[in-house]
């Protein structure tokens, strides 16, 4: 099989970024590991054969736990932060703090677009640029570190890394559809309505496009639910109508019902 194509010096600066050495250097691989590099390199002999598996050598199983470690870690510093609120408040912090926004933001500072191995043809179509595939890399790098580690590197990591976001919560984040709705309903305009624009992808792993209106603006939300993509569709707009200060975002893209 062909080597993993992430230069070694990007090996060495994204392991200064995350202040971790890992052990099994195969894990910080597989994390920047796209799954149209995964294909490109395996998929299209193993098709040919008959046995080609979805996400085969991708990011896609560490981004899995990565997800779960992620949300377990961010539960716990919320508990010690915020020791007197009840979970409907921490929930929406958890929920924005977890959110594909967020994960993206996190993915921009430390420099991971120039690090993430895609198939040539992906990487012409910018999708190192895409918030969905930097988040999904930052999952995937928090659950190689766990596998390598444990979660004391992990969260070491979280709570350097997301402290601005936590910091700059004074008050629990709305949920955006909830915002977008109050912020629609002050200035006499109708309801939001919510369409599908596609949905596709195999029934273990859907993809819904759904999109909202408002003032002449279009949100636009990807996400594994119909429900989560309303939500990152709800922020979207909200962050293009000025309003996105009032609404968390999606904390699940892949994971929450319908």
């Amino acid at each position: 099989m062909e080597a993993v194509r992430v230069p070694a010096a990007e090996i060495t600066r994204l392991e200064a970024c995350l202040g971790y050495h890992f052990t099994r250097a195969d894990l910080l691989l597989r994390a920047l590991t796209h799954r149209s590099a995964a294909h490109e390199r395996n998929g299209g002999r193993r098709a040919r054969q008959g046995v080609a598996k979805r996400g085969a050598g991708s990011n896609e199983r560490l981004e899995f736990i990565g997800d779960r470690v992620l949300g377990l870690l961010m539960a716990e510093w919320l508990l010690e932060r915020f020791p007197d609120e009840q979970e409907g408040a921490l929930g929406p912090r958890h929920a924005h703090l977890v959110s594909r926004t967020v994960l993206a933001q996190v993915a921009h500072v430390m420099g991971l677009q120039s690090a993430l191995d895609v198939a040539e043809h992906e990487a012409r179509a910018g999708v190192r640029q895409m918030a969905n595939v930097l988040a999904d890399a930052v999952e995937a790098i928090l659950g190689a570190m766990y596998l390598d580690g444990g979660l004391d590197p992990a969260r070491a990591f979280v709570r350097r890394m997301w402290n601005e976001s936590i910091v700059a919560q004074a008050r629990p984040p709305k949920d955006p559809k909830t915002a977008l709705q109050e912020w629609v309903l002050g200035r006499g305009l109708p309801l939001p309505q919510y369409r599908v624009v596609s949905a596709d992808g195999p029934s273990h792993a859907p993809r819904f496009v759904i999109a909202v209106d408002a003032q002449g603006k279009t949100g636009q939300g990807i996400a594994g639910s119909k429900r989560a993509a309303e939500s990152d569709a709800a922020s979207d707009l909200l962050r293009q109508l000025g309003a996105g200060g009032q609404a968390a975002t999606s904390t699940d893209r892949k994971g929450q019902g319908q």
